[in-house]
């Protein structure tokens, strides 16, 4: 896998994660008020950061997983009852 590669893996990786993160702790204004900026629903505190720092942990560690089974050869089209038959 190259570095390129790798680098669009685990940002797509990272992005689905932060989407997994984002919802988690997350409690809503109820009385949010629309004059001072403020929407009903809108978190009171999102703890960007925090969310932020756990999702590169996560995607790293997932992306450990993944390059492991990519460089393996559990899971391969090269060899075994997965290989692509040469016609």
């Amino acid at each position: 896998m190259s570095w390129l590669t790798a680098f669009v893996v685990y940002f797509l990786i990272w992005w689905l994660v932060l989407f997994a993160v984002l919802p988690i702790g997350v409690r809503p204004d109820d009385a949010g008020d629309p004059a001072a900026g403020g929407w009903r629903g809108a978190p009171q505190r999102p703890r960007m950061g925090a969310k932020v720092l756990a999702t590169t942990v996560i995607a790293a560690v997932i992306f450990i997983g993944v390059w492991w089974l990519i460089q393996s050869e559990w899971l391969s089209f090269r060899s075994d009852w997965l290989a692509v038959q040469d016609r």
